[in-house]
């Protein structure tokens, strides 16, 4: 088995299409110009590689060990993340927009009230000053919703531009906060 081989030969020699044998050239698996014995060692190699779980069979196809690294990782992100909620560290964002909307509403029912309870308390309060009065809460109110928007904001990008984009990082922030 010293001397050099056709695709067409290897791929009779190992039971595979000549198309297949194709695919190891161009995957770089078995090259050009080698001996039939040094194919038939690259190829057994392959077939232990994709055995074991540590290649594919299709170039591009999956990775047994990154994608069990990802599913390990993720596990650990998802359990992170329990464990911050049990120890009321971390809430969903759609929770948090809800509870921070429900105590924006509390407070703009409260500034609402504001003009009749001055008409009842300062009944000699020119209209000049309780218009003042309530063009300085309306643009504290409107200043405290853009400024909320923005943090929120700011955090998702955050967020979403960490390097790795681990929740253990974002939890471990928060909690130091």
């Amino acid at each position: 088995m010293g001397v050099g081989i056709t695709q067409a030969e290897f791929a009779a020699l190992v039971g595979v299409s000549e198309a297949k044998a194709s695919q190891l050239v161009g995957e770089g698996v078995i090259e050009r110009g080698q001996t039939a014995h040094a194919w038939l060692l690259a190829y057994c190699e392959r077939l232990r590689e994709v055995a074991a779980g540590r290649a594919s069979v299709e170039a591009g196809g999956l990775d047994l060990v990154q994608e069990r690294a990802r599913l390990a990782r993720s596990q650990r992100e998802a359990q992170d993340i329990k464990n911050a909620v049990a120890r009321g560290e971390f809430a969903p964002i759609g929770l948090l927009a809800d509870v921070l909307g429900m105590a924006s509403s509390a407070v703009v029912d409260r500034f609402e009230q504001l003009e009749g309870a001055l008409r009842k308390a300062c009944p000699e309060l020119p209209d000049e000053a309780k218009a003042t009065v309530q063009q300085v809460i309306a643009n504290a109110r409107n200043e405290w919703i853009r400024a909320t928007e923005k943090l929120v904001v700011l955090e998702l990008d955050r967020l979403a531009s960490d390097d790795d984009g681990s929740a253990e990082d974002a939890l471990g922030e928060e909690a130091g906060q």
